[in-house]
């Protein structure tokens, strides 16, 4: 089985003297400083909110998130608008340089947790110059928890819903989300609601990689669309090709959801895709999904 390569265009930018990096697919537009108005009892990145076009959004200082000391006046600072679950936040920046083509070769996550800090995905080795590539899902939970929907979970409801699926305990569930975050949320969630047979893995490679062990199965895949090695859609569209996983639940869990990104989630054949962070539809959508299966395949086990 073998893997397709998979590439990123990111937008590269400084935050003082260190360059940073976020996806295109989640950027929407680059502007100078539109001005805020502050936000009461805010946390210390949130800058304020501000309207672009008649769309009021909230800004996050990144510099002040990572605690860098900006190179340039706030006036003279960059604002990247970014589209997270329908919904658009910008990021303030010191300036912004230019678009690039990243393969996967480029990222190394080892340096990321223990050395970096949680809010570090992957280090862009670029000949003498590291990018940093942040969890973008972790900031906005952090500096802008408004701006989430909720993502509590009613159990009872979940209860209800798990209930003509019978033994949770025979579900096995595989989880592909580069975000440690997310995944934790996915994995505490679906615990929460009686599932425990449930596997995490960091990329749509290695998720590939698991479901094509010997002796391995999986009832269900909930997996993220933006990946290093190996994206969401691909993964999906390589699935549906193999002959023995290709009746494989998939639900697709992410927060980019532009309208390129939807046609390209419709063609690959996913069985449901839910925005970030929409916790309790995700879940529901897991157990009317295995409900569905387990119809079709009574003899599951």
């Amino acid at each position: 089985m073998e893997v397709e390569n998979n590439e990123w265009q990111v937008v590269v930018f400084f935050l003082g003297g260190q360059e940073f990096a976020i996806s295109v697919d989640k950027t929407r537009e680059i502007l100078r400083w539109p001005g805020s108005r502050p936000i009461p009892e805010s946390h210390p990145a949130m800058t304020g909110i501000t309207s672009v076009r008649g769309e009021v959004m909230p800004l996050v200082d990144l510099r002040t998130y990572f605690g860098i000391t900006p190179k340039v006046d706030l006036e003279s600072s960059k604002v990247i608008i970014a589209e997270f679950n329908e919904s658009k936040l910008g990021f303030v920046v010191d300036a912004v340089e230019r678009i690039y083509g990243i393969s996967p070769e480029e990222l190394d996550s080892t340096l990321t947790n223990a050395v970096l800090g949680k809010s570090i995905l992957y280090v862009i080795k670029r000949k003498d110059v590291n990018v940093l590539i942040p969890d973008y899902e972790a900031i906005i939970q952090s500096a802008a928890p408004a701006f989430d929907t909720t993502m509590s979970v009613d159990t009872a409801r979940v209860a209800e819903l798990a209930a003509p699926l019978g033994d949770l305990g025979r579900y096995r569930i595989l989880v592909a989300e580069d975000s440690p975050l997310i995944r934790t949320q996915i994995t505490d969630v679906l615990t929460a609601g009686g599932f425990v047979g449930i596997t995490q893995v960091a990329d749509g490679k290695e998720a590939w990689e698991r479901l094509a062990m010997k002796g391995e199965r999986f009832d269900l895949l909930i997996t993220d669309v933006e990946m290093p090695r190996l994206d969401g859609i691909t993964l999906v569209k390589q699935i549906r090709d193999h002959q023995e996983l290709k009746r494989m639940p998939i639900i697709i869990y992410s927060s980019i959801m532009a309208q390129d990104v939807r046609l390209k989630i419709s063609g690959a054949g996913a069985d449901a895709h839910v925005t970030k962070p929409e916790l309790p539809r995700m879940v529901e959508k897991v157990c009317r999904l295995l409900a569905d299966s387990r119809q079709k395949q009574p003899a599951l086990k």
